[in-house]
């Protein structure tokens, strides 16, 4: 072993010690590892965090470990969050403290602001941005078996330790041209709780109403709601209860018994 190793953090005092550096800090860049395929609610794998002159790795899965002390650091709204596309990261972290959270700086909307490209990558932006090439073989291997090897630790770290260099780039250039206060308007999106409601009630917001027709409408919204608490009570993914074009096809066809249900292509 060699002074060089990364070793995730999975025990308590070692978390604790973290967060307290992390907190001297006016800004945490924060990513995340995690797996959805199979379940309705992502299953968090690993935390990536850094500051100026700190960052570690945090093992969500280590036995007898709590994360709450880094979720109070990043739940608290007197510092920045700093993601890359933070759409999925939030909505993972939503539902762990209960709101987004905020205050964020998504470097992929403020890559806009400075003209590097609309939804430009993250690889991208640290080549454009920091001349600095990323190998991303790790990026799609299975983050929830143990133990991981020094090869995605190195790949995951690099995540907000490269982030944490272009945030601080980026701020700087942003505050030169003015486009600080554009890009803090852009944030306020991101951290709009309503984004990330999972209230089966409102799924029928997800789907795109094709008729003008009162009955059709209340079919869809009744399917919908129907569909996300069944995903939820199971954890599977939505798609794997009903497909989108199912519940338009039930919307349309209004079966009233199993036999024309049976008659229906969609609906499995």
């Amino acid at each position: 072993m060699t002074d060089n190793t990364l070793t995730p953090i999975t025990e308590q005092s070692a978390l604790e010690d973290l967060c307290g550096k992390l907190a001297e800090s006016d800004f945490i860049c924060v990513d995340t590892e995690f797996h959805r395929e199979t379940t309705y609610w992502p299953e968090l794998c690993l935390v990536q965090a850094s500051a100026p002159g700190v960052e570690g790795l945090i093992d969500p899965l280590a036995e007898d470990l709590d994360i709450g002390p880094f979720l109070d650091l990043i739940a608290a709204d007197n510092r920045v969050k700093v993601f890359h596309a933070a759409r999925q990261d939030l909505e993972i972290f939503n539902r762990l403290i209960g709101h987004p959270p905020g205050p964020i700086f998504d470097t992929q909307v403020a890559a806009m602001a400075l003209g590097l490209g609309d939804s430009i990558s993250y690889d991208n932006l640290v080549q454009r941005l920091l001349k600095r090439q990323i190998d991303k073989s790790s990026q799609f291997t299975d983050w929830t078996r143990r133990p991981l090897s020094q090869k995605q630790l190195v790949y995951a770290l690099g995540d907000v330790t490269h982030l944490r260099d272009a945030y601080l780039k980026m701020r700087d250039q942003l505050e030169t041209r003015g486009r600080l206060g554009w890009v803090r308007e852009e944030m306020a999106d991101l951290e709009d709780p309503a984004k990330y409601d999972t209230d089966p009630a409102n799924a029928w917001q997800r789907l795109k109403l094709r008729k003008p027709k009162k009955d059709y409408a209340a079919i869809v919204v009744a399917v919908a709601a129907w569909r996300e608490s069944l995903a939820q009570e199971l954890d599977k993914p939505r798609r794997r209860i009903l497909k989108d074009d199912a519940i338009q096809e039930i919307a349309s066809q209004k079966p009233r018994s199993e036999g024309e249900f049976g008659q229906l292509r969609a609906v499995p």
